[in-house]
């Protein structure tokens, strides 16, 4: 598992983009604005889909919301549903959280329409993250998203300081990439998104997943080393709540699938190593560990 993927967001305010070129440049993946509220679709957004596809450069999704209740939000997930419909998206889809109106309505408004867009979209088969800045993230959210949806951070610095897990970091505004004209915002992505997009059937993905994702089912085996970023880590097999995120590099410790996670231990040397409570640091999600 690398420790990071490189990638740019773009909307229809890039102008047209030479996506092998893009590629060319050490690009791995970009994030393409599909539309905003209720109606507002990107006009670049089928051009830079094909386009970006077609230079071999994975593709997420993200969508700017005015919604002020749970009625609007689930209004905008229809709107950007079929947006998406006919598309294979191997990063998640976006909901764009900072107008400033919606701002004031609070916290546990905020969070209920966070969850009222992801929820229907995740019920149409997508994996979805909250897209917001650290401000807005540290004040405006309630505990419960971040324990139901991943997190794409944005934080121009050089080192996020951002306390709780996220799987992909904005980190720029003011990027220079061969290919694309002008400033580009840049990111970093800290898991294997297209193979977990591909393994759970989501984002498009058909359910009759072809030869080399069978291959991917059973490629875990215990020894195989995985560096981990702001990985949620759990004390049981069955935890709801994670217990910790953890950071590193960590060793598959018997590679024996347990509800869908995985024990991992510190030290390879640590791997198959009895008693199990004095060798494994915890568990990690399937997904993380592919």
């Amino acid at each position: 598992m690398s420790v990071k993927f490189q990638g740019v967001d773009v909307s229809k305010w890039q102008g047209e983009i030479d996506w092998p070129r893009v590629k060319s440049s050490g690009v791995d993946f970009a994030m393409l604005r599909a539309g905003y509220g209720t109606s507002g679709k990107d006009g670049f957004f089928e051009t830079n889909y094909k386009k970006a596809t077609g230079a071999d450069v994975p593709v997420g999704a993200y969508f700017y919301s005015y919604a002020v209740d749970t009625q609007q939000a689930e209004a905008e997930a229809e709107f950007c549903h079929s947006l998406l419909k006919g598309k294979k998206l191997g990063y998640p889809i976006a909901f764009d959280m900072e107008e400033s109106k919606v701002a004031t309505l609070g916290k546990e408004k905020i969070s209920e329409i966070a969850k009222a867009f992801c929820d229907k979209l995740q019920k149409y088969g997508y994996y979805v993250c909250i897209y917001a800045n650290k401000h807005w993230l540290e004040n405006y959210f309630t505990d419960e998203i971040f324990q139901k949806y991943d997190i794409w951070l944005a934080q121009w610095t050089t080192k996020p300081t951002f306390s709780k897990a996220y799987g992909i970091w904005q980190k720029s505004d003011k990027g220079r990439i061969d290919g694309i004209n002008g400033y580009v915002d840049l990111d970093e992505a800290y898991k294997n998104y297209p193979a977990i997009m591909k393994y759970n059937s989501l984002n498009g993905y058909s359910e009759n997943l072809e030869a080399e994702n069978d291959t991917e089912k059973k490629t875990i085996s215990a020894g195989d080393k995985l560096v981990l970023k702001n990985v949620k880590l759990y004390s049981t097999s069955t935890s709801v709540k994670e217990a910790r995120t953890v950071s590193g590099t960590f060793y598959i410790y018997d590679g024996k699938e347990l509800n869908g996670r995985y024990r991992i231990t510190n030290s390879s040397s640590k791997v198959g190593k009895k008693p199990i409570s004095d060798n494994v640091t915890g568990f990690i999600l399937r997904t993380d560990a592919v």
